[in-house]
């Protein structure tokens, strides 16, 4: 996926997405108070294969905005393909997205992270995005989607919308008490998580490492 943002780029990110981030950690935090049905950590991992293969789905939706066939989605390909389905964002809110899912900065969307782009638009409930949930065929890979959503509020302990790295050793110890090496996971996962390294894990941050975790980056790039 590239190197990992620096902390002045990250800022500047930070800020222009704020917006959105905020209409994120709103919308994480009413699924929260519905609760999670995951016991453990490694009930996340033992959904690892089927979310790889519902991820891999994902390939057709996104050889569709891809016009020029390039293995990136810019921001163009983007708008003109919510044109071409009718889909009723505003120019401002493809641009956020945009810029929230592109974490390398580089202009375009490349497949790991137009998967991200795909749950970010499951995740914000309003009506422009329950439309386009309906037209970009997502109304199928719902239970993967719901799935991830499921495992963050798992790992949001205090139903805040992020993810500590004191959440994470809990949600880790649930799964291996007694086990001197809990902490070390705990911390090798957050630090995989936290991206602009400022302690505290957003929903996007965490659906970038989980790309990584079922193996979407590494065969990606076998396939070039």
């Amino acid at each position: 996926m590239g190197a990992v943002l620096g902390r002045q780029d990250t800022n500047k990110r930070s800020f222009h997405g704020s917006k959105l981030e905020a209409k994120m950690v709103d919308a994480m935090q009413q699924r929260a108070s519905h609760g999670t049905s995951l016991k453990s950590f490694d009930g996340i991992v033992m959904k690892f294969p089927k979310i790889d293969e519902s991820f891999r789905k994902c390939k057709t939706i996104f050889e569709q905005f891809d016009e020029d066939s390039n293995g990136e989605i810019d921001k163009e390909e983007l708008k003109h393909c919510f044109q071409k389905l009718e889909i009723s964002f505003t120019e401002e809110e493809i641009c956020d997205l945009f810029e929230a899912c592109d974490i390398n900065e580089d202009m375009g969307m490349n497949f790991n992270e137009f998967i991200v782009f795909l749950c970010l638009v499951y995740l914000l409930n309003e009506p422009a995005v329950s439309e386009a949930k309906i037209k970009m065929g997502l109304g199928n890979l719902e239970a993967t989607f719901e799935t991830l959503v499921d495992a963050f509020v798992f790992l949001d302990k205090n139903k805040d919308g992020y993810v500590s790295k004191d959440e994470m050793i809990e949600a880790i110890n649930e799964t291996t008490t007694g086990e001197r090496s809990s902490g070390r996971i705990a911390m090798k996962r957050f630090e995989e998580m936290d991206w602009d390294k400022n302690g505290m894990v957003s929903f996007k941050e965490f659906l970038f490492a989980f790309t990584r975790w079922v193996g979407i980056d590494e065969n990606e790039d076998d396939d070039e």
